[in-house]
């Protein structure tokens, strides 16, 4: 029983050390980059390194104030056809393997897609004035 354990234990052995040594170069590529900063006096804050910087010129409003949800709706509406491409590729490469039931299953999620389409562009998310 216990010769099984130390089997199994050191199955796991290189994962341990393969997780062990990513820390290690994730911790040298945040924490080395900051200490050489300090020791090299580039950090030096200023009132203009510590200002906000947005589009190069100081903002006129509140950093707070709400954005208009046309934005956002923009953002959801490319992440869910831009996923449909990510879809269709993988989708298209595998036919030949799936047959009629992977085309068919395809087509129902493109005719979903295509009514959330229709149902955005009827409720005017597409467009901006």
């Amino acid at each position: 029983m216990a010769s099984s354990v130390a089997g199994v234990a050191a199955g796991y052995l290189p994962i341990l050390l393969f997780l062990a040594i990513a820390l290690l170069i994730s911790c040298v590529f945040v924490f080395l980059p900051m200490a050489v900063q300090h020791l090299t006096g580039a950090y030096k804050p200023t009132a203009e390194k510590l200002t906000e910087y947005e589009c190069g010129f100081p903002a006129f409003e509140d950093s707070r104030s709400q954005f208009d949800v046309r934005f956002y709706l923009v953002a959801i509406l490319f992440i869910v056809f831009d996923l449909e491409a990510a879809f269709l590729y993988p989708w298209a490469v595998s036919l030949q393997h799936t047959g009629w039931v992977g085309w068919g299953t395809m087509m129902l999620f493109i005719a979903e897609l295509v009514l959330g389409f229709v149902y955005a562009w009827k409720k005017g998310a597409l467009e901006w004035e």
